[in-house]
């Protein structure tokens, strides 16, 4: 069976335990009181694949990382033989567009991972405003993927957002697995 590991990350508060809750179906409380994640957690469950025929899955292991940087020395060990990472932030609040770029520069450009191999999460917190407005990012950010969550109006859509994403990690490992393979070979 296939397995995938991902790394969600991102400033405190945005939503990160939220959407992980969400994704591995653990609670369906989508308000709730905030409770800081200490260092990681970890979460297992089964993702279908878009485009299996056969409602093959894939195992997914999301690793629901703390934003506070009073674990920045833990990060290099969850980012171990990571397959992709997704960054979420809350588009409400203007200090995280900064500080996503401080994310993408530290797990993603020092991971040489491909750009679909990402997924940027702009999560809509409960009770927030729900003006639909452009989320305007710095290069290299604007060239990620983008999706806007909103659990209480499209849980689904989120859901088959991320499904889709795990596909295309899924391909980008084989892409890769290839290319050795062919390096190998020459």
């Amino acid at each position: 069976k296939m397995k995938v590991k991902i790394v969600l990350i991102g400033p405190t508060e945005s939503g990160k335990t939220v959407l992980a809750n969400f994704l591995s179906d653990i609670s369906e409380n989508v308000g709730g009181e905030y409770n800081p994640t200490v260092g990681v957690r970890i979460l297992e469950f089964e993702s279908p694949l878009e485009e299996a025929s056969d409602n093959r899955s894939c195992e997914v292991e999301l690793w629901d990382c703390s934003g506070d940087f009073k674990f920045e020395s833990c990060w290099p060990t969850f980012m171990q033989d990571c397959n992709g990472v997704v960054i979420v932030f809350n588009s409400d609040v203007p200090s995280h567009l900064k500080e996503i770029e401080i994310w993408h520069s530290m797990f993603i450009s020092t991971h040489s991972l491909q750009e679909n191999q990402c997924l940027l999460i702009a999560h809509h917190k409960p009770g927030g405003a729900v003006e639909d407005r452009h989320i305007s990012l710095a290069s290299p950010l604007n060239r990620l993927p983008l999706i806007k969550s909103n659990l209480e109006e499209e849980p689904e859509d989120v859901r088959k957002a991320f499904n889709s994403y795990v596909g295309n990690v899924l391909r980008a490992m084989s892409e890769s697995r290839e290319r050795e393979e062919m390096s190998i070979i020459m």
